[in-house]
């Protein structure tokens, strides 16, 4: 995946986030997005996804897949995107099944939840987990297609220090595969990961 943006900019309430942002993301590469809070990062993402509408400027896929941005990518929110009724393994199965016509399998639900360290809890429910858990639970569905972009929100949000340096091994294995990440932080991706680029949004 190789993303190019070109002097960008996004509107939210009638409010101009910024603009003339440029950069270009190649296999094998991270950027983080960091700026105070309402600085638009979290915006920038939901564009990369194909969820929020550009004010001006254009991002292109620079490969030979037909696919869109939001079909190359796995974003990852603020909300975890669970239903608390559901076990990890139901919640894991339904985004499988929702992202198998697009992306080939790569881990089943409980080959993923074993690499989150979660196989312990694989059949209780979702609102039964401590909110690291289900950080981990929405971690995992990266790995149950795919996709080689990945579009990741505050991604260490409410993970302790041992889930902090699995997102960075999670990232860096991304990486290695030839994917690119895109993280909205607000100081930094763990140490072990290689190869990251910043772009500073102003206040």
């Amino acid at each position: 995946m190789r993303l190019r943006a070109s002097n960008i900019a996004i509107d939210r309430g009638g409010r101009r986030l910024f603009s003339n942002l440029s950069f270009e993301l190649n296999p094998g590469e991270a950027l983080t997005v960091v700026g105070p809070n309402g600085a638009g990062k979290s915006s920038l993402l939901r564009a990369l996804a194909g969820l929020l509408p550009l004010a001006e400027g254009a991002l292109s896929p620079l490969d030979a897949s037909d696919a869109t941005l939001g079909e190359a990518a796995h974003y990852l929110g603020h909300a975890n995107a669970l239903k608390d009724s559901l076990t990890p393994r139901e919640n894991l199965e339904f985004w499988a099944a929702m992202l198998a016509s697009e992306s080939p399998p790569r881990m089943t639900p409980a080959t993923a939840l074993d690499r989150l360290g979660l196989g312990h809890v694989l059949d209780f429910p979702i609102r039964a987990l401590s909110a690291g858990q289900k950080r981990r639970v929405a971690l995992a569905r990266l790995l149950v297609a795919d996709r080689p972009l990945w579009l990741l929100d505050e991604p260490t949000t409410n993970l302790d220090a041992d889930g902090q340096q699995l997102v960075g091994s999670l990232i860096g294995e991304q990486l290695a595969r030839g994917g690119a990440v895109v993280a909205a932080v607000h100081h930094s991706l763990p140490a072990a990961v290689r190869a990251v680029s910043r772009v500073e949004l102003p206040p």
